[in-house]
């Protein structure tokens, strides 16, 4: 089901090779919400204080990271298109599991990877709020009206504590970059994010709030970003890499396929415990470990074949939050509408390869900058009414402008 995201971010990625002192925006892999992550490089947290407010050394983005995010929110849209009529088709469903088990941990690892200088300052808690929480509550609130219009006319019901379909995201990412400071201080977050996601997947009493299921057993995949370094991410761009990856997913769609009556898609949404898949719960944890390594795998692959260059599509990447979060309101809404009931046909190979087209188009028109500029009130709003103005390190202070008496300057007074 994969915050959303700088072209898209109010300012840029930095670039995966030697980082050079210089000021790069907050994003979420997603673009989400003005691309959620914090995307600042290690040298320019260093020089945060005493550079604050002159102008950037370097704006230049890496083409790689937009380059991925859009791919795989086409890849997301694209799944979702493909819900309502895989039933009763084993080669979609094993084109379905391939899909899931790389995508959303692809970008939940792009998030991690960009929110490494999150340190919960108070400008990056204002760009976390207004960035991923209030994006949350409009379109968790939109999604709503949208179900009881078209399912409870009689009965309204809006819970912001429930997200629902593909609203979990922005929560699960709010969650986890407040928690970002502790990640990065203890001596092995992997492990214990591992084990923290083994514990959640035998839990059935954790509940349906805040989705914490998808949080606690996600939370490896954020974890790991924050742990990567940028020639991690050249090591999968290499070359022997990219060889490597050609097998790779020809044989798990091989395997997806023989495996694909005996799975439950709830394995791969991470949203519920083994027991409530019908399973004793000791398979819970091995599949955690399980999926992991095979989402890791597949990830690393998708990576592998992601263009390094600027392409016609790179500039979408920069708006992928518009992509995810709108492309949800037609497919629920041709359900809702009984598209899919109405045009059976749409079940058969024909029918399925037209809706990907279409899921595959109708994302991109989403995430371009038309669209974005259109949504910014909802998706990356300033909110500077409800901040104070000193938190912008732009903004001078007091401090700053206060003149001494006689308006001679602090040298020739004393």
């Amino acid at each position: 089901m994969v915050q959303a995201p700088n072209g898209y971010e109010r300012t840029p990625l930095p670039p995966t090779r030697e980082v050079r002192s210089g000021r790069h925006g907050s994003a979420t892999a997603l673009s989400a919400p003005s691309e959620v992550a914090d995307t600042r490089t290690v040298a320019d947290r260093q020089s945060t204080e005493s550079t604050a407010g002159r102008r950037p050394a370097s704006t230049k983005r890496d083409a790689f990271f937009d380059n991925a995010k859009y791919l795989a929110i086409v890849l997301v849209a694209v799944a979702h298109s493909w819900e309502p009529v895989m039933d009763g088709s084993r080669a979609t469903k094993a084109l379905y599991m391939v899909v899931y088990s790389f995508h959303m941990p692809a970008f939940i690892i792009i998030s991690g990877y960009f929110s490494r200088s999150f340190t919960a300052r108070p400008q990056q808690i204002k760009r976390l709020v207004t960035g991923v929480a209030v994006p949350y509550i409009v379109f968790e609130t939109g999604y709503s009206l949208l179900k009881w219009a078209a399912q409870e006319p009689h009965k309204l019901s809006i819970s912001l504590t429930d997200p629902w379909f593909l609203t979990w995201f922005l929560i699960a990412l709010f969650v986890w970059r407040l928690t970002t400071p502790l990640w990065r201080a203890i001596r092995h977050p992997l492990p214990l994010a591992l084990l923290v996601a083994a514990l959640a997947s035998f839990s059935p009493g954790i509940g349906n709030d805040l989705d914490l299921q998808r949080v606690l057993q996600f939370l490896p995949y954020f974890v790991l970003g924050l742990c990567l370094k940028p020639e991690h991410f050249q090591l999968v761009r290499r070359r022997e890499v990219r060889l490597l990856a050609l097998p790779l997913f020809p044989a798990a769609v091989v395997f997806a396929y023989w495996i694909a009556p005996r799975m439950q898609n709830g394995w791969l949404y991470h949203n519920t415990s083994a027991q409530q898949l019908d399973h004793v719960w000791w398979t819970g944890p091995l599949m955690t470990a399980g999926l992991f390594c095979c989402s890791l795998l597949l990830t690393a692959g998708f990576l592998a074949w992601v263009p390094r260059r600027a392409m016609w599509f790179t500039v979408l990447g920069t708006g992928t939050i518009c992509g995810y979060l709108l492309h949800g309101f037609l497919i629920k809404g041709a359900g809702f509408a009984g598209v899919f009931d109405t045009y059976t046909w749409l079940s058969d190979p024909a029918g399925e390869a037209l809706l990907s087209v279409l899921a595959a188009v109708a994302v991109t028109l989403l995430c371009t900058p038309p669209v974005r500029r259109l949504f910014r009130f909802a998706t990356e709003p300033e909110m500077a009414w409800g901040f104070r103005r000193d938190l912008d390190p732009a903004a001078p202070t007091a401090a700053a402008t206060a003149r001494p008496a006689g308006g001679a300057s602090s040298r020739t007074s004393r």
